[in-house]
């Protein structure tokens, strides 16, 4: 289940197949292929290469008893609580809580405690100007001005591989977890869903 909170409040709550519904969602078309940008005739002729093939041999080879692996939900590897940064937070605190944390991104939350959007470091790095550890010039912006919003939550009991998902077809690094409530629990990264990958050799992603 994921849910998109925006300023004034939840925008969307429900599946992941109809989240594109969401007119700020609409997500970036995806870069074709050269082979595409030919035409089709000429990914009509590419199909039966040695690549395929080659695909289709690894299939034939896999056992057909090879388990698909255990399935983790975000309530497994999502970090808890939360680093987060308020809305009203001047920029150059923000990104000392993220220098200081060890983190890229962070969910952003209003006067009460609502989840509102989500800010990184790129997004900091536009209004101030750092030299190593240090700022040396900053303009007078909040985290509200430079955070990406709506931003995308979604459920603990979240497959990772739908999180992961998310994080491709809407370009965000990580992605919030909020309960029944709509009340911030913890945050999934793309090095927690990297960290589930690798951990457990039995997961396997392909099939």
């Amino acid at each position: 289940m994921f849910s998109v909170y925006g300023i004034s409040g939840p925008i969307y709550r429900g599946p992941l197949e109809t989240m594109d519904r969401v007119r700020p969602l609409a997500r970036t078309p995806a870069a074709q292929a050269v082979a595409a940008e030919a035409g089709d005739a000429t990914v009509a002729a590419t199909r039966g290469r040695p690549v395929d093939e080659a695909v289709r041999a690894y299939r034939e080879m896999l056992h057909s008893d090879l388990e698909r692996g255990p399935l983790y939900h975000a309530g497994q590897v999502m970090r808890a609580p939360a680093i987060t940064v308020a809305a009203d937070d001047a920029v150059v605190h923000a990104w000392r809580v993220l220098r200081d944390s060890r983190i890229h991104q962070a969910p952003v939350l209003d006067a009460a405690g609502n989840l509102v959007g989500i800010v990184s470091e790129r997004d900091l790095l536009t209004a101030i100007d750092i030299d190593g550890e240090q700022v040396i010039e900053t303009l007078q912006r909040q985290v509200r001005d430079v955070m990406t919003t709506p931003v995308v939550g979604a459920a603990p009991v979240t497959d990772i591989r739908r999180i992961a998902a998310v994080m491709l077809d809407h370009g965000v690094d990580g992605v919030p977890i909020v309960n029944d409530a709509g009340r911030l629990v913890g945050f999934v990264s793309r090095g927690d869903v990297l960290r589930a990958v690798v951990t457990d050799p039995p997961l396997s992603l392909w099939r």
